[in-house]
């Protein structure tokens, strides 16, 4: 049974097919052969049970913020506003992306919406001062990945309910994890550029602290969007969804404060916000399908059951998942990546006696890395999009220093668990 979903899941990755249409195929194939239960004329009722959970609308609202956001022009105000703070550090404008990166997913939720609005406002300045393409380009790839783990995340509400999970101790498990990456990022370039100051010259000028205080008015918006969405959900005002809401009206009031609300601008974001929303959600409903058909069929108890009897340490195991995942990430696209297979690991991490919630924090770093490993590296592709001229080899080749400090990260949350789970329980006590 085991080989057979494997064979089928992958086998039809490998050619081509949409992964909505592989989950949809796999469950479909596996009832027919191993299920009593016939899949098809309980469908609607299957579906109907998953998409009436609240907790899904927060996935549309949190992509319109980040789109009102990138389309209003407030993102290039931040990217702007904390230059005039970072430049003169080493790495300079490295630095700018990565924190930038952290801004903007605090409010946007989402990596590939990330990667591509700072990416746009970035590659501008990378001749200007100077700098190498690779590490670059990679840091505007990997902190795109940041939109995964710092609240609000998209992924992970939808991991929460994939893994019966609640999505406000999950916020609250990413923040610290969320930041320390970032200062990993950051600690990295800071030591590249002082070891190779070839990388880039950067810009020097002396910046006033008047200018420096006028920036601030760009960080403004997304730190006052991030108090309002995430801000009420960690005092609980508000769950998830509302926060979302909470988010969509902040954004909207912000640009019309600032005269720059249109139809058009609300035009292009109801209908990049239907189409991303559409594509997330169809993968979703094929993998609730896929997941009642592993349940019924009893294949995530056999492996958790296979799984606890193997004669090694919970350890080793996860090391192994770690491995895979690690591996599985050079070649399937994130979401479909955590949708397939989180059904299938967390019954697996339970019985080895791991916190889901834990886990869901280390997933995250690990759904990170597939954004940023070759050949399926989604954010690598991003960020070749909005560069006029160059080799992809560039981005990829600058992508690995990152990579390395999300293994680290992995490393960090292996041997200190309560840097996800310590927030989590000061909150709840």
């Amino acid at each position: 049974m085991i080989v057979a979903t494997t064979g089928i899941l992958f086998g039809l990755i490998a050619i081509g097919l949409p992964v909505a249409v592989v989950l949809v195929v796999t469950a479909l194939s596996l009832d027919h052969f191993y299920s009593f239960f016939p899949l098809l004329p309980g469908m609607g009722d299957i579906l109907w049970g998953a998409f009436s959970n609240f907790t899904l609308i927060a996935v549309p609202l949190f992509i319109m913020t980040g789109e009102i956001l990138l389309r209003s022009g407030i993102a290039q105000d931040m990217f702007a506003g904390v230059d005039l703070w970072v430049r003169r550090i080493p790495g300079g404008l490295l630095h700018t992306n990565i924190a930038s990166s952290a801004l903007f997913a605090a409010t946007s939720g989402s990596s590939v919406a990330t990667a591509a609005t700072i990416g746009t406002v970035a590659m501008l300045q990378m001749e200007r001062g100077g700098y190498k393409p690779p590490l670059f380009l990679g840091s505007i790839a990997a902190g795109g990945t940041l939109g995964i783990l710092i609240p609000p995340s998209i992924n992970m509400i939808i991991y929460g309910v994939l893994a019966e999970v609640s999505i406000t101790r999950l916020y609250l498990a990413g923040l610290v994890p969320g930041v320390l990456l970032a200062l990993l990022f950051s600690g990295m370039i800071f030591v590249a550029f002082l070891a190779f100051p070839s990388l880039g010259r950067g810009e020097h000028g002396r910046v006033s602290w008047a200018k420096r205080l006028a920036g601030l008015r760009g960080l403004l918006p997304p730190a006052v969007l991030f108090l309002l969405m995430v801000g009420s959900i960690y005092v609980g005002i508000a769950t998830p969804t509302e926060a979302a809401a909470m988010g969509v009206l902040g954004a909207v009031a912000m640009v019309a404060i600032k005269g720059r609300l249109t139809w058009q601008l609300l035009g292009e974001v109801f209908e990049s916000t239907m189409r991303v929303t559409c594509m997330v959600m169809f993968i979703v409903a094929a993998a609730v399908l896929l997941n009642f058909v592993l349940v019924g069929i009893g294949m995530t108890g056999e492996l958790a059951r296979f799984v606890a009897g193997l004669d090694v340490s919970p350890l080793t195991v996860m090391l192994a998942l770690v491995a895979i995942y690690l591996l599985l990430g050079c070649f399937m696209e994130t979401l479909s990546l955590m949708i397939a297979t989180t059904p299938i690991v967390v019954p697996i991490i339970t019985q080895l006696g791991y916190d889901p919630l834990w886990f869901g924090v280390l997933f995250m770093i690990l759904i990170e890395a597939a954004l940023i490993t070759p050949p399926i590296g989604v954010n690598l592709f991003v960020v070749q999009s909005v560069r006029s001229s160059g080799s992809f080899s560039d981005v990829a080749l600058g992508a690995l220093p990152f990579l390395l400090m999300m293994i680290v990260m992995i490393g960090l949350l292996l041997a200190f668990p309560t840097l996800a789970t310590w927030l989590p329980g000061v909150m709840r006590n």
